[in-house]
């Protein structure tokens, strides 16, 4: 059943029995291929009951209702420091450019959380942005939000459990001399909040950091991590302790900054969704500025 819409840019239509997203507007909306609507949903172009669904298999109930928008995309999300990579119900996904923090932090107002909360507002979904891990605000890449207080919940508490891969790739200075390995050690911040390693149990937090060498040059190299553990500045100082830092690192770096960023991007996120407990595997690409440096 369909019902007017004023501002004429969705079809509205109310849900009269139960049936996968997909399926129903196959059946229900002739004019529609399957191909228009996985485009559509992929423009977030698709909201069940007022919220942006993205999953084609979502599961609709008799008396929900469906707004499709007749442009493909819902244009409601404009951030030049943020992308939007996949919205459902319980989580958002997005990946985060250089210069721009996590959550609030002291007065600086620019930041992903505010960013997705007004967003949501615009978009007239009740729910807020719950951080449920960070990335330094100059790290770029891939991060997961939970849209309630009971998603974070699972989420935070069972973090290692729900995520199974997560890579970041980095411009390191120097060639590395090895192809791949792994560096394990002790970290733990002093009174001016920078981490340091140690090799024995400083009263630290253990930190495992597997690296495979992409490319290399005389000057630099790419490399990817993947991390066991997920302590604060990780990568950073392992990079430092094997004499390599991350280019463009002010803090644990040695002044090789051949792109004027930190060079240290989160390029894959993989996990079993929260709620559903579907497979969700997210990757962006390789930063351009990153390449140009190995050509």
């Amino acid at each position: 059943m369909r019902y007017t819409n004023h501002k004429g840019e969705y079809d509205h239509f109310t849900v009269n029995q139960p049936a996968p997203l997909l399926e129903w507007l196959l059946a229900n909306v002739p004019k529609l291929s399957k191909s228009k609507i996985k485009a559509t949903l992929q423009g977030r172009g698709i909201k069940v009951d007022g919220k942006i669904v993205t999953q084609f298999n979502f599961p609709l109930q008799p008396g929900m209702k469906v707004a499709l928008s007749k442009t493909k995309r819902n244009d409601t999300f404009k951030s030049r420091y943020v992308k939007l990579v996949y919205e459902d119900q319980y989580i958002v996904v997005i990946e985060k450019k250089v210069g721009v923090l996590s959550m609030p932090a002291g007065h600086s107002t620019l930041n992903v959380k505010a960013i997705l909360d007004n967003y949501f507002r615009l978009s007239g979904q009740k729910c807020n942005a719950h951080v449920v891990h960070r990335l330094d605000r100059d790290t770029s890449g891939l991060m997961v939000y939970a849209k309630d207080m009971d998603t974070e919940q699972i989420l935070e508490h069972n973090w290692h459990q729900i995520v199974y891969d997560r890579r970041y790739v980095a411009v390191l200075s120097g060639e590395m001399e090895e192809d791949g390995g792994t560096i394990a050690n002790w970290l733990k911040d002093n009174k001016n909040y920078v981490t340091y390693s140690s090799p024995v149990d400083n009263g630290g937090k253990y930190a495992v950091t597997h690296f495979h060498t992409l490319r290399r040059t005389t000057n630099h190299s790419l490399v990817e991590f993947k991390l066991e553990t997920g302590r604060k500045n990780q990568i950073r100082v392992h990079c430092a302790d094997i004499g390599h830092p991350v280019c463009g690192d002010t803090k644990y770096g040695n002044g090789d900054n051949p792109i004027s960023r930190l060079c240290l991007h989160a390029y894959l996120l993989c996990f079993q969704h929260p709620v559903t407990h579907q497979d969700m595997q997210f990757e962006t690409d390789i930063p351009s500025d990153f390449l140009k440096l190995f050509k």
